[in-house]
């Protein structure tokens, strides 16, 4: 493979993991704890929704629902990371990607 082949190569490649990170930033991760806290994060990791249901909102659980909250958050930060790392995979057959 000569030196042009291999840059187009390179420059589809980006392409392609440019399109599927755009993508993945509207994608919605939608994760739910113990039936009472609903947090939905996009895939560029920007908060959309924080659900609490009613019968959540007692004094006594006020620590857990914020547990809750936490929770859930981080477990929908983590999946987008997941697939971030997938599609990193996918695309260029390393994890880390071009950097975008």
């Amino acid at each position: 493979m000569n030196i042009q082949q291999m840059m187009a190569q390179a420059q589809k490649m980006q392409r392609q993991l440019k399109k599927a990170l755009t993508e993945l930033a509207s994608k919605q991760f939608i994760v739910t704890k113990g039936g009472a806290v609903n947090v939905v994060v996009l895939g560029n990791k920007t908060i959309k929704t924080i659900e609490i249901k009613n019968d959540a909102f007692n004094a006594d659980d006020k620590e857990m629902v914020e547990e809750m909250v936490v929770l859930a958050i981080n477990e929908a930060l983590a999946n987008i990371q997941a697939e971030e790392e997938a599609i990193n995979e996918r695309i260029t057959g390393k994890s880390g990607g071009f950097g975008f």
